[in-house]
């Protein structure tokens, strides 16, 4: 993934208030905590990096400290950092002052005059081969000043590219995949929509006259409208529960659909994702970032998704929530090399001891101490794959070591299964998890069934 726009630094001063200053009719806040944060275009590429992805960030910033702490936060983040620095311009700078959950005052320090908008192109033409998806994050700043030419070599290359637009020249905009104005800055150029279906209507006159894939319109209250040529509309709705700050809201959102389209999603799919996204970073304070794994709840908690391959991180967030519902967690490991009715029979009676199973699955590395060089037949990847898509297997997680021991302190499941003839206090992370108050249950395995009686029959 690409990012290129105007990059910042958001510092934010939290204090407490307790007095009005004798020198101005204006609250005294007493300090207490600095975070420097990445904004802009930099903030697009956090909640890229966020959402796993591998993200390059072309941008200017001054030969100055805020730079260089800017540059110091998105290395540490993973984020691949191509800057360019200039001494005729500081790095934008946006501080602001909280007190009690309320901003009280924003400090900007900017100079927009300076372009080195052919400087940013010339970087970006030589990281887009390869790309999932470019992002033009523009602010307005400066550093998109040659986005035409940076879209033309999108085009070029056939990689999407996703325009976060700025002001009322969309015409610098022509041929992108996407754009993704608020409804007050699609108005400002298409005219003030009465309705829906003027609303609708218009967006699909800009798309013709502009020779774009898709618009996406963020409408605050009312969710987002996705356009895309040749399709129906699709109205989203809001999925906020409680708004403490839009900071940055737009950033996921087009990073979440970047995402989401690189990773093979179509636009409608990456629009209801970004949307999701968008419901939960807006529930935080400052310019912030979600994880699939917030995602994935999100989704669970509306009767949709929370299912498939995870992360340890992932599915500790998910343990978590469920156990917020009461559900009863069952957990099992295994190989799982060749999947047979066996394995599905046992995971089937498994997922009846309770309400979520997680099944742990020993990587490739791992199968071949265990079972020798010759295994696995198949990779952790399918394997993870196929187990996610039974209907007994609510997660399925890869591990490391010989035994899920570790795998299992850290989750502490309601109910250990094991299959085959082991006793209870030999199975591996039975004694913690009894410990904890949960259970351990061997289950049998049907007979005449096993993955090593398949390849010998292979074999033979």
């Amino acid at each position: 993934m690409v990012v290129a726009g105007d990059v910042m630094l958001d510092r934010y001063l939290f204090g407490s208030t307790g007095r009005i200053s004798p020198e101005a009719p204006v609250p005294v806040v007493h300090i207490q905590e600095t975070d420097d944060r990445p904004g802009g275009a930099a903030n697009v590429a956090v909640n890229l990096a966020s959402l796993g992805g591998s993200t390059c960030l072309v941008g200017v910033v001054g030969e100055d400290d805020a730079g260089s702490v800017l540059q110091d936060i998105l290395v540490k983040r993973g984020i691949e950092c191509h800057f360019h620095r200039v001494s005729d311009r500081p790095t934008i700078t946006k501080t602001r002052v909280q007190s009690r959950g309320q901003q009280l005052i924003r400090l900007d320090e900017e100079h927009a005059a300076v372009m080195h908008g052919d400087e940013v192109a010339a970087v970006l033409k030589k990281l887009i081969l390869g790309a999932g998806a470019v992002v033009l994050s523009d602010y307005g700043k400066g550093a998109l000043s040659n986005i035409e030419a940076m879209i033309s070599a999108c085009r070029e290359a056939q990689v999407p590219a996703l325009v976060d637009p700025k002001g009322s020249d969309f015409e610098r905009y022509r041929g992108a995949s996407l754009i993704t104005p608020n409804q007050a800055e699609f108005e400002a150029v298409a005219g003030v929509c009465e309705s829906d279906e003027e609303l609708v209507s218009r967006a699909y006159e800009m798309i013709d006259d502009l020779d774009l894939d898709a618009i996406l319109v963020t409408r605050s209250e009312k969710g987002m409208l996705l356009i895309e040529a040749d399709m129906e509309p699709v109205f989203l709705s809001t999925q906020a529960r409680e708004v403490y700050d839009v900071t940055g809201a737009g950033d996921t959102v087009i990073a979440t659909l970047a995402g989401a389209l690189a990773s093979g999603h179509n636009m409608a799919s990456s629009a209801a994702l970004a949307n999701v996204a968008a419901g939960l970073v807006v529930r935080k304070i400052g310019v912030a970032t979600v994880t699939p794994g917030e995602i994935s709840i999100a989704l669970h908690q509306r009767g949709e998704g929370g299912r498939g391959v995870v992360g340890l991180d992932e599915l500790k967030l998910m343990v978590s929530e469920a156990r917020e519902r009461d559900e009863t967690i069952i957990m099992t490991n295994g190989c799982f090399d060749i999947l047979h009715a066996g394995h599905v029979s046992y995971l089937e009676e498994a997922k009846g001891l309770g309400d979520r199973l997680i099944v742990a699955v020993n990587d490739d590395a791992s199968v071949k101490r265990l079972k020798g060089e010759s295994r696995p037949i198949n990779s952790i990847e399918d394997r993870l794959l196929v187990l996610a898509g039974l209907a007994a297997v609510d997660w399925a997680v890869p591990f490391s070591d010989d035994t899920p021991a570790s795998l299992i302190v850290d989750v502490l499941p309601d109910v250990l299964v094991k299959g085959g003839d082991y006793k209870p206090d030999d199975i591996a992370g039975a004694k913690d998890v009894l410990n904890n108050g949960g259970k351990v249950q061997v289950l049998a395995f049907r007979d005449g069934h096993s993955s090593s009686r398949i390849i010998d029959k292979l074999r033979d």
